[in-house]
Formats: C-alpha cells, sequence, structure tokens
C-alpha cells in the first residue's frame, strides 16, 4: 500500500451466503487557488503536470476512522508513460471546496502497490466531518467526505450495516442509496465484499473480471478494481467511511485457517500463496489499517464512539479457524443437518482462535460504553431443523459453517456475557451479521427451546431468558432462497422461537440508529438487483432498550437535520 512520506507544515488555524445457497467515475476537474497550489507544487521531476497524465477510475474512499485519525484511500490508473515511481499529493479541509485546509501531505506509490495509495491523515478533531482529495500529474480525484469517531459523552449515532455484495448477481442499488444519506456516522461492512467466482458461476446479470476465477494476485486486483470502478460503490465509499472485516469469499469459499471448500490444490495451487495473494490485493485496495504487518491474517480491530459504542470487528476466518464438519444428517425440506455430538462438541475447535477470544473477552467487560457491538461474518444464534432443549440433546442444527458448528466456542463467549462470581454479566451486546443473505432479528440464548427460564431457558412471549441480540443484515446483491409466501420463513421461526424476524427474498442493509436508552435496527430494501433503481422503502425495526438484552418492536426513527453536506 502507498504510505505517507512527508507533510507540508499545515496552514495557521484550528485544526481538525449461507447454508441455503451453497451446492466509474472519471476524474474530476477541480478549481480553486488552494487546491491547485497543492496540485502543483511538485518537486519531483516525473510528477510534473503534463508528464504522462493519469486518471483516478476507482475513485476515493475512507475507513478505519479513529477519533483523530482516518484512512484515506484512492488509485491513480497508470497510462503508458507513468513512471514507476509516482508521488500524490492530499488535502484533508473542513468544507467541500477544500479551501479551509487541515491537513495535506504526498504519498508515493507504483506497480508494488498497484499504483494504489493510503494516507493514514492524522492531527483532526474528533467527531468531526472532512472532505478531502488527491492530485497527481496536475489531475485531481474526485473529493470525498468522511468523519472522525466521537469522543466523551455521545448521545446518538446513525451506522449502516452491510454485506455480500456480488457484482456478478446484481447492481449495487443498495450502496447508492447509503450514499445519499448524509447522517451516516460510518459504514460497517461485514464480509463477502467481492466474490472470487468466474462467469456465471454464482451470478449472470454481470460478468466478472477477469473472466475466471480469481486465484492469483493479478487476478485478485483485476477483480478489486472492477469492484471499485462501479458507479454505486464509489458514490457510497466517497461519502462515508467504512469499517471492514472479510468473509471468507475475499479469498474463496467457506475458508478456514487450512484450507477452503472451494479451493483445489491440484489444480489451483498452493492454499497458504492463494490467501497470500488475495490479503495483499485486499490491504491494496481496501480503506484498512493493517493491525500486523508481520502477521496479515490477524485483522481484528476495536473503535470507540465515543461513551456510546465499543465495536470489536472479528477475524473468523484466516487466523485461526478449525474445519468445517460435515452435516450429514438428512432432514426432509432442507437438506442435511447435524447434532452437538461427537466431534462437533471438541472444546478444541474455534473460529476465532484463544487470542483472539481472550482479546474479545477483554474489550467487552472493560468498555465503559454503554452498548458493546460485535460485528462479524456467521449467524451467532442457533438455527435448527429439529427442535429440542439442551437437555434432550439441543436438536439438529443446519450449518456447520456459522456458529452453530462451533458450540463450545460460542458457549464461551456466553460465559463471558453471562459473568460468574468473579466477573460481572456484560449487558447491552448487540451482534451484528452478514453472510447468509438474507434479514434475521434474534434474541440471543443458549437454551431456546427451553421454556423454562429459571433453568436457563428462554421465554419467546417475554424474551426473558435472553442475554444478547443479533441483527442480521441482508445482502447488498448475493440471492437468498424464493420465500414468495414467506412460509420458509414462517417454518424456520416455528422451530426458532428466538427469532423475531426473518426475510429471505429482498435485498438492502441495515440502519442502526444509537442513543443511550436504546438501539433501533431498521431493515431497508431496494426493489431490485437487476436493473439500476432507485427505488428504496422501509421494511421494519426492532429495537433493544438498554438493559433489557431482549428485542422489541420498533418504528423508523428520524433522520438528523443537522446532517453535514455531501461531496459534490
Amino acid at each position: 500500500m502507498g504510505q505517507p512520506i512527508r507533510k507540508t507544515p499545515r496552514p495557521p488555524g484550528p485544526t481538525r451466503r449461507g447454508f441455503f445457497t451453497r451446492g466509474g467515475g472519471a476524474a474530476l476537474a477541480l478549481a480553486g487557488a488552494p487546491m491547485l497550489a497543492v496540485a502543483h507544487d511538485d518537486d519531483e521531476d516525473e510528477d510534473r503536470p503534463g508528464r504522462g497524465r493519469v486518471t483516478f477510475e476507482h475513485g476515493v474512499a475512507s475507513g478505519d476512522p479513529l477519533q483523530r485519525r482516518v484512512i484515506l484511500w484512492t488509485r491513480v490508473t497508470p497510462v503508458a508513460s507513468t513512471p514507476r515511481k509516482l508521488f500524490v499529493r492530499y488535502v484533508v479541509a473542513r468544507d467541500p471546496q477544500l479551501r479551509h485546509v487541515v491537513d495535506r501531505g504526498f504519498a508515493r506509490t507504483g506497480p508494488e502497490q498497484d499504483y494504489t495509495v493510503k494516507v493514514d491523515a492524522d492531527g483532526l478533531r474528533p467527531g468531526t466531518t472532512y472532505y478531502y482529495a488527491f492530485f497527481s500529474r496536475g489531475v485531481a480525484s474526485p473529493v470525498g467526505r468522511t468523519r472522525t469517531l466521537p469522543q466523551g459523552r455521545t448521545e446518538r449515532l446513525r451506522l449502516v450495516v452491510a454485506s455480500c455484495s456480488n457484482h456478478a448477481a446484481g447492481y449495487f442499488n443498495a450502496y447508492a442509496r447509503i450514499a445519499e444519506r448524509a447522517d451516516i456516522d460510518a459504514v460497517l461492512h461485514l464480509g463477502d465484499y467481492l466474490y472470487e467466482y468466474g462467469p456465471a458461476e454464482y451470478g449472470s446479470v454481470r460478468t466478472p473480471e477477469p473472466a475466471r476465477e480469481m486465484v492469483s494476485l493479478a487476478d485478485y486486483r483485476a477483480r478489486h478494481a472492477q469492484y471499485k470502478r462501479d458507479a454505486d460503490s464509489q458514490a457510497m465509499h466517497r461519502q462515508h467511511p467504512v469499517i471492514a472485516i472479510w468473509d471468507d469469499h475475499e479469498i474463496t469459499n467457506d475458508t478456514w485457517a487450512n484450507g477452503a471448500q472451494n479451493h483445489q490444490p491440484a489444480t489451483e495451487g498452493d492454499y497458504a500463496t492463494r490467501v497470500s495473494a488475495g490479503l495483499q490485493a485486499y490491504y491494496e485496495w481496501m480503506p484498512v489499517r493493517q493491525p500486523d504487518p508481520r502477521e496479515p491474517r490477524r485483522n481484528q480491530r476495536a473503535f470507540r464512539f465515543g461513551d456510546l459504542v465499543e465495536l470489536a470487528m472479528l477475524e473468523e476466518r484466516l487466523s485461526a479457524r478449525s474445519q468445517q464438519l460435515p452435516a450429514t444428517i438428512p432432514i426432509p425440506g432442507f437438506g442435511t443437518g447435524f447434532v452437538q455430538a461427537g466431534a462437533f462438541a471438541d472444546p478444541s475447535r474455534t473460529l476465532l482462535g484463544a487470542e483472539q477470544e481472550a482479546w474479545l473477552a477483554g474489550r467487552l467487560r472493560g468498555s465503559p460504553a454503554v452498548w458493546k457491538f460485535i460485528g462479524q461474518g456467521v449467524m451467532f444464534a442457533q438455527l435448527k431443523a429439529v427442535a429440542a432443549p439442551l437437555a434432550a440433546g439441543g436438536g439438529v442444527f443446519l450449518n456447520p459453517d456459522q456458529w452453530d458448528g462451533y458450540q463450545p466456542a460460542r458457549d464461551r463467549l456466553y460465559a463471558v456475557i453471562k459473568g460468574d462470581a468473579t466477573m460481572p454479566a456484560v449487558d447491552n451486546v448487540v451482534v451484528l451479521t452478514g453472510d447468509i443473505h438474507s434479514s434475521w432479528a434474534a434474541d440471543l440464548t443458549q437454551d431456546p427451546n427451553n421454556p423454562v427460564v429459571v433453568a436457563g431457558g428462554y421465554n419467546p412471549a417475554t424474551g426473558e431468558g435472553s442475554q444478547a441480540v443479533e441483527f442480521i443484515t441482508t445482502s447488498i446483491t448475493s440471492p437468498a432462497i424464493p420465500d414468495p409466501t414467506g412460509s420458509t420463513a414462517a417454518r424456520l421461526r416455528a422451530i426458532n422461537p428466538h427469532f423475531k424476524y426473518i426475510d429471505f427474498t429482498r435485498r438492502g442493509y441495515l440502519l442502526l440508529d444509537v442513543t443511550r436508552g436504546k438501539t433501533v435496527a431498521e431493515w431497508w430494501y431496494v426493489d431490485t438487483v437487476d436493473s439500476p433503481s432507485a427505488v428504496h422503502v422501509f421494511g421494519t425495526a426492532f429495537e433493544v432498550s438498554a438493559g433489557s438484552n431482549r428485542l422489541a418492536p420498533s418504528a423508523m426513527t428520524t433522520p438528523r437535520t443537522d446532517a453535514p453536506p455531501l461531496a459534490r
């Protein structure tokens, strides 16, 4: 990735898939004396205007915001005469016209980073919206908009949760609608940002680039480039900072630490080499920090939104996950399932690994924030095809790729949430999930089919016995199962009473409105992904009140009226 190597002095003044489905914008010409001074203030001969002009075909992006820092990203699209060493200027300002500059400097890039540029802009003010742009060889990028995290007492946040954006499966209409929301503080992308498949292997609305499954570094770079050329993706990234974590398809389907369902060593080479290539492209092309360059698979990160929300983003695929076990029990209407016995009950099997489990426990127990959010890839709630309480074996489960396939590891996290004689319980835990291409809202309980609350069970009528809640966003484009009458959803809810909402058919995103008293989740849907469309509707809402740890029906919240203007 490109890294800042020098900053000019600041101006004076204030600084401120789930189990059901298994088996571009041109460069912007900008006017204004302050910007042109930055764009033309190049003392490296190879970076003078007119010498091998470039473009910014992949737009701009920002991500991983902190109280005083934020990652800024772009890619300079080279031409034949572009030098191998390229210097790129950037500015950060308080206004969309970039007149009130608070930070400026330059970064170096070249083919080693695929001409991508990442700057960790610092010295910013907490809870503040900024605008930024890049300049190279006399050409300006589009102006982007970003926001730092708040500090201290915080009364309200509005966050978007997105997942599963398969370019081949359809148009990113949901991204365009997210971009139009001016009062969003950040977008949380929970994985499957892109997909590895070749043409018509998993979606045929658009053709992937390259026209084959991505395996090599060049393949991963080309696929990232295609996604970043998409106008709706560019719009979303341009307007909001993104906090992203990968799931499996950023490498290949159903990954684990030492392999994947969709990797064949005989024809696709060494798995570790493929992972290394995919992660190199990911860190080049995504506006994220790399926590440890020596261990690129280690990517868990935490973000504190003042005293209101502590967000832990989990890495569940590449660093420590045990191999998925097969589901072998035939279930009419559901394929196959499994029970919590034998290898499934092995406590050594893990999604997170011991180090990350300890890290997460520390974040949950030690955070002073009102709300503890966990951003992660696969469903945490139990999902059964046959219901039974724990005392009778727990029933038959459906998807070994999600937390159900790692129940002892999930029980360890429940132990943290429930507390014990030495540690208090952790209230106000909200799990945020993607992956399954559908919308779900769940009370979280270890024994959802046991109606005796005093015996560790759960009362579905009142929510008693719930220890946390889970909100699962639908996909941006990736398909789930057809369920036009809702009969499949109704059948699953009858077996799994802790689910309060299931919708399989609609694509879109999740909006969270967070205050000190409650967190409201709203599901928003587009009408189609088969063609470009601006139709956008509210689906439903559920909320969790502070201290209750259980869901209740809710209503659409009111957007802020004082949101800073979008970038133009």
